[in-house]
């Protein structure tokens, strides 16, 4: 499976910002896609995720209700939709692949090589 995320950018307080992660090479173990973040010391982050069966969704507390995940099944991918960005949602974004529908980081086992939000305030 491999992943490729795009659609990072500088944005200011308030903006909002569409990541896309493209998958090719989907299997059984890679039926839920999540969305992950890392800003500048401190820990990988889990922001939300997505099966492509079925589409259930899950966000964390910290984006619930601003950010919303979803997917095209035809063209493999899954869009990360962020709205009313906040200088804290700063962050290298990552999405991830894995077989189980946790937000735990190591259910998953492919990464793509993140794409850079930054938030001006």
């Amino acid at each position: 499976v491999q992943l490729q995320a795009s659609g990072g950018g500088l944005v200011q307080t308030g903006d909002s910002l569409r990541l896309s992660c493209a998958a090719s090479g989907r299997t059984f173990s890679s039926d839920v896609m999540g969305w992950f973040r890392q800003a500048p010391g401190k820990e990988r982050e889990f922001v939300a995720r997505i099966r492509w069966s079925g589409g259930s969704t899950y966000a964390s507390d910290s984006v619930k209700g601003r950010f919303t995940i979803s997917r095209d099944n035809a063209k493999n991918t899954v869009y990360l939709h962020m709205n009313s960005l906040e200088p804290e949602d700063t962050a290298i974004y990552y999405c991830a692949a894995g077989p189980y529908n946790t937000g735990s980081p190591a259910n998953y086992a492919y990464w793509g090589q993140g794409t850079l939000v930054t938030v001006s305030s």
